[in-house]
C-alpha cells in the first residue's frame, strides 16, 4: 500500500464518485458498532491526500451507512455464490477504490477490477498487491474484459456493478447484460439501478454534494421494473430483488423503512441479482 499523501490527480465526473463512496464508507467503518467492517478504507483515507469534508461536505449519517449497508448486502450476494464454488473468479466493474477483495477473500477466489485507465492506476498505487487479484484498466463497455476471466464454466463467475450501471446509456447497459448472459452460463450478476425519477433530477444538473455535482445518471429504472431485464438477453434465467441488511439504531431502522416502502423506497438504489443459463432453459419466475 502506498504511503500517506498518495494524490487522486484530477478525477472529475464519474470517476470523482469513488471518492464521495469512499469518504462515506470510512466513515461508517470507523464507528462503533459499524455495519461494514472495512478496516482498509480506513487505510485508504489516511493514505489519500484529498480535501475530502472541503469536497463533499461533513459525513451525513444516513447515506454513510446507507453506503455500509449497500457494500454489505454486495459482500452477502458474492459470499453466497462462494459458499456454492468457492474457486469463482469475482470480476467488480467500475470498482474504483472498493475494497470488498479483502472484504469477501476466501483464500481461494480470483479478483477482477475493471475500471478506467485513471481509476486503475490509482488504484494499482493505493491498495495492496495479491496473486490472486487484478486490476484491468478497461471500460466495462468494452467487451474485451471477458476473455480476462480464467475457466468461467469450470470455476464460475460472480460479476458486481456497484455504483456504475446508472451513469451509462440504456444501450451500454443492454450491452454488458447480454455479453454476460452469453459469455458466463452459471455465473450471476449483482447490480445496483437508481430510480427514474432520482435520476431524471441528476440530468438537470442541480444535485450537489458539497462541492461535487452528482454526474448525470442516463440509465434508471424503477423497483417494479426488474423484470424487463430478461429481455436483454434469453440467457438471464433468474431475476431476483436483493434486500439491505439490517441497519444499526434508529438511523437502520429508518433506512429499512425506506427501502421498503412503495412512495419512498425510489430514491436509494435498488439492488438486483441476475442468474445466467443457457439458452434453452427458462428458470426460475423473476421475483
Amino acid at each position: 500500500m502506498s504511503t500517506p499523501g498518495a494524490s487522486t490527480g484530477t478525477l472529475s465526473g464519474v470517476p470523482e464518485t469513488l471518492l464521495w463512496t469512499l469518504y462515506n464508507r470510512a466513515y461508517e467503518a470507523g464507528r462503533r458498532y459499524p455495519v461494514l467492517d472495512d478496516p482498509m478504507a480506513l487505510r485508504l483515507m489516511e493514505a489519500l491526500d484529498y480535501p475530502f469534508e472541503e469536497r463533499f461536505g461533513r459525513p451525513n449519517a444516513f447515506y454513510s451507512q446507507l453506503q455500509g449497508l449497500r457494500s454489505r448486502c454486495f459482500d452477502l450476494a458474492v459470499q453466497a455464490y462462494l459458499a456454492e464454488r468457492p474457486r469463482a473468479t469475482v470480476v467488480a466493474l467500475g470498482d474504483g477504490l472498493e475494497t470488498g477483495f479483502w472484504r469477501v477473500d476466501n483464500g481461494l477466489l480470483n479478483w477482477l477490477s475493471v475500471d478506467l485507465p485513471e481509476v486503475a492506476e490509482l488504484r494499482r498505487e493505493l491498495l495492496p498487491a495479491s496473486d490472486r487479484s487484478r486490476v484491468l484498466a478497461r471500460s466495462a463497455t468494452d467487451p474485451a474484459w471477458l476473455d480476462e476471466i480464467e475457466d468461467p464454466r469450470g470455476r464460475g463467475v460472480v460479476v458486481t456493478a456497484q455504483g456504475l450501471l446508472m451513469y451509462l446509456r440504456p444501450a451500454e447497459v443492454r450491452g454488458i447484460l447480454a455479453a454476460c448472459a452469453e459469455r458466463l452460463p452459471g455465473g450471476v450478476l449483482v447490480l445496483d439501478s437508481m430510480a427514474r425519477r432520482p435520476a431524471g433530477y441528476t440530468l438537470t444538473g442541480r444535485w450537489r454534494v458539497g462541492g461535487m455535482t452528482i454526474p448525470p445518471m442516463r440509465w434508471a429504472m424503477d423497483p417494479g421494473e426488474r423484470p424487463k431485464l430478461r429481455g436483454a438477453h434469453p440467457g438471464i434465467t433468474e431475476v431476483r430483488a436483493l434486500r439491505l441488511p439490517r441497519g444499526r439504531g434508529a438511523m437502520g431502522e429508518l433506512i429499512r423503512l425506506q427501502s421498503l416502502l412503495p412512495g419512498v423506497r425510489a430514491l436509494t438504489p435498488a439492488i438486483t441479482r441476475l442468474g445466467f443459463g443457457d439458452f434453452g432453459d427458462t428458470g426460475p419466475a423473476p421475483r
